[in-house]
């Protein structure tokens, strides 16, 4: 198998990894407070801001999974990227200026002001937690396969790389220095796949342009009820996007409500751009790369393109560019959900909330899912950040949806909700990635893909708990409502 030049690829990761900390390093000059490491002190405005949300979102299953997923399964896998830019469109209208104007600096202290109950925060943050190490594992795996792909080196190699890099930027300058990498990398990202794009699609001209077929596809998502399928994809990544703890947590740096969904719209447009290339890739691996269909490998289809349709000294420096841009994928998300995780570890674990916890909880937050990425076999890409976004669509989008809209949810509405649809989702990812039950057959399709009776589950569940216990409706929830509506001016004086 043709593979790039092992040294230009070496030397393209060290370099993202090398300004990757110097760009942290410029983050750490300025991160003085608090909360310049959880929430940059609040100052981030709406192009920097969408800069560094899309860097931080577009991950392994985007750079990679996604052009893997059309190479085996053809057309049908565009569904991925248009639920991950379509809910973007969800999260601006329901939720990206009433969460900024809630003054939280995490999940748990959304609930915890909205719901005024311990017991919700505490559980909230347990699936925060979960969540976060749940997306962290493909992140992480997704680096060892690149660099062993690219230089042969040991799959391990790649998740301790990530994981070091990622561990020095989030503890020394927090989400001041996060913001700068992750801006940085987002423009790396787009380069990395745009220019080898365009000169992959000139080799396909001079080839004659080939007609790719997609007439051989192995039976979408691995199950034999497709439709069903689709739509649990659909409702996961539709509903799950405004509950990511990691892209959740940047709406808290807006400067007020009107520049969070100014940042939104801002995404939106960021994000297409991007998803516009992974397909490209995927069926030009029809082409060039079929034997990737049936190996087990076909999210190595981008790094091995160029290699494969260039050759010589042009295909390695692509596939260098490639591997760079790749590194910055897994190091921009693993950062965002290691700094989400750590925030809530510092605040819900540890007796202080100080930058010295701030710093040992991110030593915890990434030793967890590096112990996972190292034991646990590998998942393709796209489907663990798939199964990450149902877990999310399960619990935080209902916490979220009802908390801010609806006046009537109650502690113990929000508790039945987040056990019962977003652990059932939960369970349903650790029973599928376990292998307890294989496909073909139904019980494996609704554990595989929960979405679509787990986010019912988790909303009825909120609404029936809350309607049986009017009596504990927080006194507080007339004034949370109010701040969560009213421009800023109106409800202080001043912006947040």
């Amino acid at each position: 198998m043709s593979r790039p030049d092992h040294l230009a690829s070496v030397v393209a990761v060290a370099l993202v990894v090398l300004a990757t900390v110097l760009v942290g390093g410029f983050g750490l000059r300025i991160s003085r407070t608090t909360s310049d490491f959880y929430v940059a002190s609040r100052t981030v405005r709406p192009r920097l801001n969408a800069a560094a949300i899309s860097g931080e979102y577009l991950s392994a299953a985007s750079f990679l999974g996604i052009a893997g997923l059309v190479l085996v399964h053809g057309p049908d896998m565009l569904w991925y990227p248009v639920g991950y830019t379509a809910g973007y469109l969800v999260l601006l209208v329901f939720v990206a200026a009433p969460l900024r104007r809630s003054g939280a600096y995490t999940l748990p202290d959304f609930a915890e002001g909205r719901l005024q109950s311990r017991q919700v925060r505490r559980l909230v943050s347990v699936f925060v937690v979960g969540a976060g190490w749940l997306y962290l594992v493909p992140q992480l795996q997704g680096a060892g396969l690149t660099l062993q792909i690219l230089t042969g080196a040991p799959g391990w190699l790649g998740d301790v790389l990530v994981a070091s890099v990622v561990v020095i930027a989030v503890a020394a300058g927090g989400m001041r220095s996060i913001t700068f990498v992750q801006v940085f990398q987002y423009w790396l990202k787009l380069t990395a796949l745009l220019v080898p794009a365009i000169f992959l699609v000139l080799a396909w001209q001079g080839d004659g342009r080939p007609r790719v077929s997609f007439d051989e596809q192995l039976s979408v998502f691995r199950a034999d009820h497709p439709l069903y399928a689709t739509y649990g994809l659909i409702v996961a990544t539709f509903l799950g996007t405004m509950g990511l703890p990691h892209v959740v947590v940047r709406f808290y740096t807006s400067p007020n409500g009107r520049d969070a969904r100014r940042t939104t719209v801002a995404v939106l447009a960021l994000v297409g751009a991007f998803y516009l290339l992974p397909p490209v890739y995927g069926a030009l691996g029809r082409l060039y790369a079929p034997e990737l269909m049936h190996g087990g490998d076909a999210d190595a289809a981008v790094l091995l393109l160029p290699a494969r349709v260039i050759g010589g000294l042009g295909g390695d420096l692509l596939g260098a560019l490639i591997a760079g841009g790749a590194f910055a994928a897994f190091l921009s998300t693993a950062s965002g959900l290691t700094m989400a995780v750590a925030g809530v570890i510092t605040q819900d674990v540890f007796p202080s909330r100080g930058v010295r916890h701030f710093r040992l909880a991110t030593l915890l937050a990434m030793a967890v899912p590096l112990a996972g990425s190292l034991l646990v076999s590998r998942v393709p890409v796209a489907d663990a950040v798939g199964m990450a976004f149902a877990v999310s669509a399960s619990s935080f989008c209902p916490l979220l949806v009802l908390g801010i809209w609806w006046r009537r949810l109650t502690p113990p509405g929000a508790i039945a909700g987040l056990l019962l649809g977003g652990g059932s989702a939960l369970l349903s990812v650790g029973i599928t990635v376990s292998g307890a039950v294989r496909p073909p057959g139904w019980p494996h399709a609704l554990l595989a893909w929960p979405a679509v009776w787990s986010v019912p589950v988790g909303f009825l569940a909120m609404i029936l708990v809350s309607l049986a216990t009017p009596g504990r409706i927080p006194p507080g929830t007339n004034a949370a409502m109010t701040r969560f509506h009213l421009p800023e001016a109106l409800t202080s004086g001043r912006e947040r």
